[in-house]
């Protein structure tokens, strides 16, 4: 069968087993080999205790509608997990490796994140050829972060796994001297450890580094790199309080506003020894790293909203007709909005302009005086056209130059603009609801 076909089956049937002896019903089981056994000895075994499907790669298997036939069984597994893998395009893969702390740091960094989103991580220590694609497969699409340990003591190991994971975030926790025999020196181990930074920095990910690690801060360079250590250039910062029982430490983030070395936080960890420090650092950087962009996309979400509001009810709409283009603001008028809104108008750099604009209303005695106000500063301004519609204008007495037209009713308005038939002026229609001045709109 081959690899489409088969993850179709694994859609019908995502409980993956590599051991005969616990195989959940419905599951999948994997006929894996070992140095002292095969796998395929086991699959009638594995169908006994519940498995709906086996996969093995022997010649003589026995025919049975439940066992998958490929050509060699590990890769089906891993070409099985990176196909899962590229199905969840939503989901970040942070995978984390190193000679010393990977584990712990591995579930520091799913302790954080987990206080916020849902997040599968590599259980014990399946950081293998094996483990990856096993941990892969247990991936939902309600997963927002996958935590990957990757284990090498061979070169290309770690680039290998990074292509079944397509990891888009990484963390080398440190560089030491171990499995010097697979590796074959201490150059060969850092160039094995940052076969991570190499694929990352290929894709355009993003990686976290220590600063205070000079090899891992060299290796680096050219990459995408948040850093977190003791310097002040990291954008988690940390310093040591005490280790002489459980450690303890302090630690800010450079994002925030603080005064010169001041701390943001305290914590006092159930770890035992400071070699835990850059552990604790690279969980607390890649929690707060991940807060910092789901903070930046509410804000982006945000934004979008209030730029797709689009105001209805002739409230500040602009509308750009056959002739003209309009400023409809004919919800509510009173000598504030009224002023706002010419201010604004006379602002705009644009020609020929002209007003329309409609009484305010419920001002009582104050009607007269700021009428003729409004009128005073109508004349003085460059408005190249002025139309006034309502009692209140019309009561004022001698306001028609040129440029300016009075009307007592709207109708009356609507009767001289359908005849006028104005065209290529940017206008402004601002009057209280009762005016009705929107009526004017299909006449422009």
């Amino acid at each position: 069968m081959n690899i489409v076909k088969l993850y179709f089956v694994f859609l019908q049937h995502p409980i993956i087993t590599i051991d005969s002896r616990d195989c959940p019903a419905g599951s999948i089981f994997f006929a894996l080999k070992g140095e002292k056994f095969d796998g395929n000895d086991f699959i009638k075994q594995a169908l006994r205790n519940g498995a709906a499907f086996a996969v093995g790669d022997r010649a003589d298997l026995p025919k049975d509608k439940r066992i998958i036939r490929v050509d060699n069984v590990l890769k089906s597994l891993q070409d099985l997990a990176y196909i899962h893998r590229k199905q969840q395009k939503n989901i970040d893969v942070i995978a984390i490796t190193g000679t010393n702390g990977k584990t712990t740091t591995k579930e520091l960094v799913a302790a954080a994140l987990s206080t916020r989103y849902p997040v599968l991580f590599t259980e014990g220590n399946l950081n293998n050829h094996i483990g990856v694609p096993l941990t892969l497969l247990r991936l939902k699409p309600e997963h927002r972060f996958a935590i990957i340990e990757m284990g090498a003591n061979h070169p290309g190991e770690i680039r290998d796994l990074c292509r079944i994971a397509e990891p888009n975030y990484g963390l080398i926790t440190n560089v030491g001297k171990a499995h010097l025999e697979g590796f074959g020196s201490f150059e060969g181990v850092v160039r094995a450890k940052t076969e991570l930074y190499d694929y990352i920095r290929e894709k355009g990910g993003t990686i976290f580094v220590n600063t205070d690690n000079p090899i891992l801060k060299d290796r680096s360079e050219n990459t995408e790199r948040i850093f977190y250590g003791t310097s002040r250039e990291a954008f988690v910062q940390g310093r040591i309080i005490d280790s002489e029982d459980y450690l303890e430490l302090e630690w800010r983030n450079s994002c925030y506003p603080v005064f010169d070395e001041e701390f943001q936080f305290r914590v006092k960890t159930q770890l035992v020894g400071n070699y835990n420090f850059e552990n604790v650092l690279a969980a607390v950087c890649i929690a707060e790293f991940f807060n910092n962009i789901e903070a930046l996309r509410a804000t982006a979400r945000q934004n979008n909203a209030i730029a797709d509001y689009a105001p209805a009810n002739n409230r500040s709409q602009s509308l750009k007709t056959e002739r003209n283009t309009l400023i409809i603001d004919a919800y509510n008028a009173n000598p504030s909005s009224m002023q706002v809104a010419l201010d604004n108008f006379l602002s705009l750099k644009i020609s020929p302009k002209m007003v329309i604009i409609g009484e305010m209303k419920e001002l009582g005695e104050y009607a007269p005086e700021e009428h003729r106000k409004l009128v005073e500063r109508l004349k003085e301004s460059a408005i190249d056209k002025v139309i006034l519609c309502g009692e209140n204008f019309s009561n004022i007495g001698s306001i028609t130059p040129n440029r300016m037209v009075v009307f007592r009713h709207t109708q009356e308005l609507l009767n001289y603009l359908q005849s006028e038939k104005f065209s290529g002026f940017y206008i402004l229609i601002k009057g209280s609801r009762a005016n009705q001045l929107e009526k004017a709109i299909e006449f422009l």
